[in-house]
């Protein structure tokens, strides 16, 4: 998952907008995202761990 954020992020860098956006903003910002979908995955995992599907 982490790799197909980073592969995003450096697709964006390379043709994108996020080529008109700083440097900064852009790490930062693919480092939320990361974040984002890591909890994500720890809780889908945790949940599907328990037994616990909530529709």
């Amino acid at each position: 998952m982490v790799f197909l954020v980073a592969a995003l992020l450096l697709l964006g860098v390379v043709m994108g907008t996020v080529a008109h956006a700083p440097l900064t903003f852009t790490v930062v910002a693919g480092t939320v995202i990361a974040a984002w979908l890591g909890i994500f995955a720890l809780r889908e995992h945790l949940g599907r761990r328990r037994g616990a599907s909530t529709n």
